[in-house]
């Protein structure tokens, strides 16, 4: 019976600790709002699920070994390529500095990976891939989109 209640004790204690600590999933969005309109707003999130459909059929593209897919898919659509048309398409005045740097950085990884995936040596291929996916994540940590009618 002691032992039994000892360790409802230390049931509880280690409940009431876990309840303590902050949960990491909770913490409050700190990122910058980027103001763009409702339709500029949308084309935004669509040209990033594209990036990330992408980066799914890229990381296939490499199980499967079809090397020539997986580069022209980071050329055509995360590459230079794929900015100079983001560009063109305009509202980037409604963007500051540091996340055009962060997209350039995220253009330049692509352009990375893209010249390293000939090689078809996935210990060369693998951290190239790591580098665009920290871009994505640097860019995705700081900024947020917020759609104005």
């Amino acid at each position: 019976m002691g032992l039994i209640c000892v360790m409802s004790v230390a049931g509880c204690t280690s409940q009431a600790q876990r309840a303590m600590r902050p949960n990491p999933y909770l913490t409050p969005d700190t990122r910058q709002a980027i103001p763009l309109s409702s339709s500029a707003g949308k084309e935004h999130r669509a040209v990033m699920l594209q990036h990330l459909e992408t980066m799914q059929v890229i990381v296939d593209a490499l199980v499967e070994e079809d090397y020539e897919l997986a580069k022209g898919l980071t050329e055509s659509h995360l590459g230079f390529f794929r900015h100079r048309q983001a560009l063109a398409y305009g509202d980037s005045e409604n963007f500051p500095p540091s996340y055009h740097d962060l997209a350039l950085a995220h253009h330049e990884a692509a352009e990375e990976l893209a010249t390293t995936i000939p090689s078809k040596d996935l210990k060369k291929i693998l951290p190239a891939f790591n580098n665009l996916l920290k871009a994505c994540v640097a860019c995705h940590l700081e900024y947020k989109v917020t759609g104005q009618s």
